[in-house]
């Protein structure tokens, strides 16, 4: 048996589908254990780019099954879009694809809801994709979500449909003073969903632990990053899930004590998308120049990432809090250009070091970053396939990140390819 779990150690799109992608080569089962179609998992093989939001990165390896486990909130509508063009590309799906009886549906209504907050929130924004992730998990905490299960049941799923809806419509009546919802065409529309679903419903919570007796290896992937997480992240600018390895466990049915390994992957810099505090953000020329070149754009909604140096608290803490064992570093040869990089060892506030990450988001806002300063390597490492060839700059830097994070770095990503991959 080996269970390994995959999370983000920044605030998300550290490149995690690509590792996921590398490390299903020797898997037998791929989970994704939370989140929505809000995250985007981008893997490049050869001249073809694949952008996954729901389906997990191991869908690309032919013996491989993958699971959408009950910690996901599924939008119905992404993941048959996903299972089309996958099926255009002449990727089979049978008997490998399994989507949890037990997770929750994302319904138009909370699409909706998540749209028409972020626009009356002003100042507040969280900076959300609009893709009623949020909502969705709310009605999940107040036990009025549609989960997968309630699809193979017509009469009960029109009946909680309709009541949810009529509770939507007050909301949109009495705060935001928007058109109401239709129930009919929602109806619909969800019990065709459940014919062209159905082949891949799966109770996979029992399906993993006969997995486990089996010695089946899993990776368990997460979306997003630990800093979004919504218990230990940089609350109130967080997804609506648990992001770190905690959420593994419970968002896919295998107990914590099941789980081998936890892999963090970090890019070699720091990025956000949306509102938040971004310690390290680099000054508006130099983000726009690492912007530009890491391609740093989401994949799900393409909007511009912040920019900034590697944050070794965010990551430290990040390992921390998820009981990371490894870390892999990706997108090093971004920074093979700068005459200088700087590493965040540590925060300063008020003349003091701090000596934990901060829950107060106005001290994280004041904190000054202690940097490190290296010089840069001044050459292209995208072609490099071992440690050793890497420019003496270039291990400086990673040893300097092992370090600062107090863990080991055992992969590091010099290209968007598998190829471009440096085991250490």
């Amino acid at each position: 048996m080996s269970v390994t779990v995959i999370i983000g150690a920044q605030w998300g799109d550290e490149g995690k589908g690509k590792v996921v992608d590398l490390l299903s080569e020797k898997a037998d089962i791929v989970v994704r254990v939370q989140g929505g179609a809000n995250a985007g998992h981008t893997v490049i093989v050869g001249e073809e780019k694949y952008i996954f939001h729901l389906i997990p990165s191991g869908i690309l390896h032919k013996k491989v099954e993958c699971i959408i486990g009950n910690g996901v909130v599924l939008d119905p509508v992404s993941l048959l879009e996903e299972i089309s063009v996958l099926k255009k590309l002449g990727i089979n799906l049978n008997g490998r694809l399994h989507i949890s009886n037990r997770a929750h549906l994302v319904m138009p209504y909370h699409k909706t809801l998540d749209q028409l907050r972020e626009q009356h929130a002003g100042n507040g924004k969280i900076g959300t994709t609009g893709r009623g992730i949020g909502p969705a998990y709310m009605d999940k905490a107040a036990r009025a979500g549609i989960r997968v299960v309630d699809l193979l049941k017509p009469k009960k799923l029109k009946e909680k449909i309709i009541a949810n809806i009529e509770f939507v419509n007050k909301m949109l009546n009495g705060v935001y003073n928007a058109p109401e919802i239709e129930a009919a065409q929602i109806v619909k529309q969800y019990l065709r969903f459940d014919k062209e679903m159905d082949e891949y419903i799966t109770d996979t919570g029992a399906y993993l632990q006969q997995a486990l007796k089996d010695r089946k290896k899993i990776i368990m992937e997460g979306a997003q990053g630990a800093l979004l997480d919504l218990d230990l992240g940089t609350y109130p600018y967080v997804t609506s899930s648990n992001t770190t390895a905690g959420g593994a466990a419970t968002g896919s049915g295998i107990g914590p004590t099941k789980i081998d390994h936890v892999i963090g992957v970090a890019k070699a810099y720091t990025t956000r998308v949306g509102s938040g505090p971004l310690p390290t953000e680099f000054p508006t020329e130099l983000g726009n120049k690492v912007r530009d070149k890491g391609g740093e754009f989401g994949a799900t909604t393409g909007r511009p990432r912040r920019c900034g140096w590697f944050d070794a608290v965010v990551v430290r803490y990040a390992c921390q809090m998820s009981g990371v064992d490894e870390v892999v570093i990706t997108k090093l040869d971004i920074l093979d250009d700068l005459d200088e990089i700087k590493i965040c060892s540590d925060y300063r506030h008020n003349g003091k070091l701090l000596k934990y990450f901060p829950a107060d988001l106005e001290i994280l806002s004041e904190a000054k970053p202690v940097y490190i300063k290296l010089k840069g390597w001044k050459t292209d490492t995208s072609g490099i396939k071992h440690f050793a060839d890497l420019p003496k700059n270039a291990k400086s830097y990673i040893k300097h990140l092992e370090k600062f994070t107090g863990t080991p770095i055992k992969i590091i990503s010099v290209g968007a390819e598998r190829t471009q991959t440096i085991k250490k």
